[in-house]
């Protein structure tokens, strides 16, 4: 009974481990694309990705299925706890080693109307200050794009 209820608990925290780390694809229709100039560029490191907790996560699923392999009655539940732990540890060490932040780049441009944004995105070396750029899409997607 209670490896039963150990599985479904587990199917139900996979299900909603998958869900959260959906990201929304690529949506149907026209993308925002405005015309500026480069103001200034500024080095600077952007944080990870990845979903916080999801190593942690993902090694206890791990650990419970892997402890589920092993013995029966009483002995079973306890190496699936057991292995629920030890899962859970090593998969949030593994996802410290992945959240380091990566280089990037601060990049404030003056569009057509005289407004300042100021966008941070990943280094892209074919920008300097003066520049005529593209911006596509808006808020955290936008991007600077040297115009062809």
């Amino acid at each position: 009974m209670t490896g039963h209820l150990v599985s479904r608990i587990g199917a139900v925290a996979l299900t909603v481990a998958l869900a959260a780390c959906a990201a929304p694809g690529a949506q149907p229709g026209a993308m925002e694309v405005r015309q500026a100039t480069i103001e200034q560029i500024t080095p600077t490191q952007l944080q990870s990705n990845h979903h916080a907790g999801l190593g942690a996560v993902a090694g206890g699923l791990a650990g419970v299925g892997i402890g589920s392999l092993i013995g029966g009655g009483t002995g079973r539940d306890v190496a699936m706890v057991l292995g629920a732990v030890g899962g859970a540890v090593a998969g949030n060490e593994v996802q410290k080693r992945y959240d380091q932040p990566a280089p990037g780049q601060q990049v404030v441009v003056r569009t057509g109307s005289g407004v300042l944004l100021s966008i941070s995105q990943p280094v892209n070396p074919g920008l300097r200050v003066g520049q005529r750029v593209y911006i596509e899409g808006s808020g955290e997607g936008a991007r600077v794009v040297p115009r062809q």
